[in-house]
């Protein structure tokens, strides 16, 4: 997530007083805070005072204030200095705010050692939320201004950043910057965990050794972007590399390369690669029976149904009071979208989450040479106290793909057993979801014939 957020967003330092008589009597409360690294952008101040961390009056099981100032707090020795020696993931960062103008640049901790686990969520499932913000928050992000149609003009910084975005395994990175990194705790819940940040002034990078297959589609300027990012993934490369790489404009016809911003790369590559799979699928045998499949992580249920038929898919998400995208609510909001067997040629309102969740089970479709209809139904509680990527979904998804099915002969022996898992009745699911409706009441013209 970007940092460059305007000034008014940010409360001055006497306003952030209420934010020290939050830790004061918290699990940090002997850690020395300055409050000049202390900015704050928080919507209900008056909720955390009344709260402190210990009345959970938010709703959530947990205070994210205090988990978020956990990790800030063992960051802060990271600030001391304007020159960062560590060994990159290898990790690279493309900002919206401003766009066409973004901020680009590497990420790197003050470790040299093998890091590569800081930047692949594949392999971060079953990680406590305490894990992932604890190694987010070692990542010191440096800031470079460029245009991102002419990334190729900005100089030896980007030509560096490019670099690190195709490198097959770990970087050794002296991060010069113009000032001390500074930290924020930033008190949004669409705001994901991060360490702090500044402005490069140099960076130098060790010997870089890239991959292979991403060279190979980088060098050819005549291969489109959505043909590059194919090839890679069928090659076997990761989806987060072939993330990292399409944000730095590694790939498509050489007149239209430009830098991406990380969030729109990682949505861009699971719908490309998502598309690709469900153009396979619609020519596939059709299930023939009822299966759900489970996952739960990080207080999310996933309850993944897959209905006979042709391919149709969507995506329902309930947040229960106190949870990231329903901070405030008395009630559990719901937010869903579809669509049919042609796609959609719109942007799904539930966003990335959508196209992660697609990309998952078309992946296990694939694999059984099946088309089905299928619909993802999220439940997320409490406990989920602050975002922590969309990655969480696609992997929480591939991982019940990765388990026994439940299976049904009728549709209504599914929804009685999915009516045992969920808090939420399933009147309100099949009240949200237009294929459940389509499922029980729409009558086929088989439904007519006689046996």
């Amino acid at each position: 997530m970007d940092l460059s957020f305007s000034k008014k967003h940010y409360k001055n330092v006497s306003a952030n007083l209420w934010l020290l008589d939050v830790l004061k009597d918290s699990v940090v409360a002997n850690e020395i805070i300055d409050e000049s690294h202390l900015f704050v952008k928080t919507l209900r101040p008056g909720l955390c005072v009344a709260c402190k961390g210990a009345r959970f009056l938010c709703g959530k099981t947990r205070c994210p204030i205090i988990v978020r100032a956990n990790f800030y707090l063992k960051s802060i020795p990271l600030m001391q200095s304007d020159d960062i020696e560590g060994t990159s993931p290898p990790s690279i960062f493309v900002g919206r705010i401003g766009y066409p103008y973004v901020y680009a640049g590497p990420l790197v901790p003050p470790v040299k050692a093998d890091t590569s686990f800081y930047d692949l969520p594949e392999h971060w499932f079953g990680k406590s939320i305490d894990e992932i913000v604890g190694f987010r928050s070692l990542l010191i992000r440096g800031k470079h201004r460029v245009h991102v149609e002419r990334f190729e003009e900005a100089g030896k910084i980007i030509e560096a950043t490019r670099e690190l975005a195709f490198a097959v395994k770990p970087v050794d990175v002296e991060l010069i910057l113009k000032k001390k990194p500074r930290g924020y705790i930033i008190l949004d819940d669409e705001v994901q965990p991060f360490g702090p940040s500044a402005p490069i002034k140099e960076l130098k990078i060790g010997n870089v050794a890239w991959d292979n297959q991403i060279e190979k589609v980088h060098y050819d300027t005549d291969l489109k972007a959505a043909e590059a990012v194919l090839e890679l993934y069928n090659r076997g490369v990761l989806v987060t590399k072939i993330q990292r790489a399409f944000s730095v404009g590694a790939f498509g016809l050489g007149k239209n390369r430009r830098l991406v911003p990380t969030r729109w790369s990682i949505t861009a590559v699971d719908s490309i690669i998502s598309k690709y799979l469900m153009d396979k699928i619609r020519f596939l045998p059709e299930m023939d029976e009822y299966r759900v499949y489970e996952s739960q992580y990080l207080d999310n249920l996933f309850e993944i149904v897959m209905l006979p038929g042709k391919w149709s898919y969507e995506s329902i998400e309930a947040w229960y009071p106190g949870t990231v995208w329903n901070p405030y609510g008395k009630s559990v909001i719901m937010y869903s979208d579809w669509e049919g067997y042609d796609g959609r040629s719109t942007y799904a309102q539930i966003g990335g989450c959508y196209y992660a969740a697609r990309l998952a089970v078309c992946e296990h479709l694939v694999r059984e040479q099946r088309q089905a209809t299928v619909i993802v139904l999220r439940e997320a509680h409490p406990g989920y106290i602050m975002p922590v990527g969309v990655w969480q979904v696609r992997e929480n998804v591939r991982n019940a793909m990765r388990q026994k099915p439940y299976i049904f002969k009728t549709l209504e022996d599914m929804l009685k057993f999915l009516a045992g898992r969920f808090r939420i009745p399933i009147q309100k699911w099949l009240i949200k979801s237009v294929l459940l409706k389509n499922a029980l009441f729409q009558k086929k013209i088989t439904d007519f014939l006689k046996p």
